[in-house]
């Protein structure tokens, strides 16, 4: 009768509380991933953020090179100098 009554509460007891030990590990593993998961996605913001302000400042200096370019009014060496002594933005 002893192994039984041991079975029995290795059943009735051990089952439950292993698996209430392993769902906690569970959960608390879930939320690292989730707190990983917004940490990375604020930091892929962020260089997004980054990479767009930098593309807006390369698209005005394209945007400057074309006038350079395309007026014919002004010395292309005059206009560099003007450019030169504006201050960036």
């Amino acid at each position: 009768m002893p192994v039984s009554v041991l079975f029995f509460f290795m059943i009735v007891v051990g089952i439950p509380v292993i698996g209430g030990i392993g769902f906690a590990a569970f959960e608390r593993w879930l939320k690292h991933n989730e707190k990983m998961a917004n940490a990375l996605n604020a930091e892929t913001a962020e260089r997004a953020a980054q990479y767009a302000a930098q593309v807006e400042r390369l698209e005005q200096r394209v945007r400057v090179l074309e006038r350079i370019v395309t007026d014919r009014g002004m010395g292309i060496a005059e206009e560099i100098e003007r450019l030169r002594e504006e201050p960036l933005n």
